[in-house]
């Protein structure tokens, strides 16, 4: 196992996140328990933002940023504005990050971002981290570089009240060394996250995660609550049933992506049945934020993403 040696970087984010939400919150809210200012991570992997009175959707829907990320690499849109993006183009109250998309991740930049986000009714629910290191690589010193280089996210997470950071297993599919590498370094990773109660969570991102099984048996290995999956409805490779392997990934799923390309002249998706993988989701006990993901060929990135939504709400609405 590595070692974990905690950055004070984790008290000055953790500080400045609670100072940002006491600024941000309403009076209503600073009446409330300390802790509904940085949401736990159950609370993040599974529920929505409904009041106890009203009657609860099966799911909830957020903006996943790399959506737009021709608006961001062509200088239209700067990560600090997409609070305010997905609530008044989207009418969407949850976001996903790109560890990429800051321009640093520091304390000031962190509280200015989560006043922002809640100024507009947006959840920061996780980052997405890419670029970190191989978690599953055969040589132990680049597994805990890599290990060490996803711990910045882990405080950052923390600090904008997000549930996860979202990683990249590496490694070789069915390949049981691989298997075994990236279930340690996963297992160090929580551990440092577990003070914090962010999920460690691994999308079907390439590596070992192309295979559903390989996924399932360092979850098995890792055996830890704060760990799990991220299914992404179109990155299995084609010979995968995306469907299955989305059914058996749920039940460890902490977020879901809603990956979509193309849509016909009726709004449905044309290459997963959202229909039939919404109720797969949902079915499987999963009632948190569905992240829109949109990575077609239209320059209009935001028309993209509210078709999108609008499938997803009918979804919803035949699930009730």
């Amino acid at each position: 196992m590595f070692a974990d040696t905690r950055l004070t970087r984790r008290d000055a984010l953790r500080q400045t996140a609670l100072a940002a939400a006491t600024l941000a919150a309403p009076a209503a809210a600073l009446a409330a328990p300390a802790a509904s200012l940085l949401p736990t991570a159950a609370a993040g992997a599974f529920a929505g933002p409904q009041s106890g009175g009203e009657r609860k959707a099966a799911f909830d829907i957020s903006l996943a940023a790399w959506s737009v990320n021709r608006m961001f690499y062509s200088g239209r849109l700067k990560q600090i504005d997409m609070p305010e993006l997905a609530r008044k183009q989207c009418d969407l109250a949850g976001l996903e990050l790109v560890n990429s998309f800051f321009p640093s991740p520091q304390y000031r930049y962190c509280q200015d971002l989560s006043k922002r986000a809640t100024d507009h009714g947006v959840r920061i629910l996780l980052i997405m981290c890419d670029g970190e290191g191989d978690l599953s690589a055969a040589d132990k010193a680049q597994r805990a570089q890599a290990v060490r280089n996803h711990r910045k996210w882990v405080d950052v997470a923390a600090a904008l009240g997000c549930h996860s950071i979202r990683c990249n297993s590496g490694g070789e599919a069915k390949n049981a060394d691989s298997i075994k590498r990236c279930a340690e370094a996963c297992a160090a990773l929580v551990e440092y996250a577990r003070a914090d109660k962010i999920n460690i969570i691994i999308e079907n991102h390439g590596g070992l995660s192309a295979d559903p099984g390989s996924m399932l048996e360092v979850i098995k290995q890792v055996n830890d609550p704060l760990f799990g999956t991220l299914p992404d409805f179109g990155n299995f490779p084609k010979e995968v049933d995306r469907y299955e392997a989305v059914r058996a990934w749920m039940p460890h799923a902490r977020a879901v992506s809603a990956k979509c390309h193309e849509f016909d002249d009726k709004g449905e998706e044309t290459a997963t049945d959202y229909h039939k993988m919404m109720r797969i989701v949902v079915e499987a006990g999963y009632h948190g934020f569905v992240g829109i993901e949109y990575e077609g060929k239209s320059d209009d990135e935001i028309a993209g993403v509210l078709t999108c939504k609008r499938l997803l709400e009918r979804c919803r609405q035949e699930l009730g």
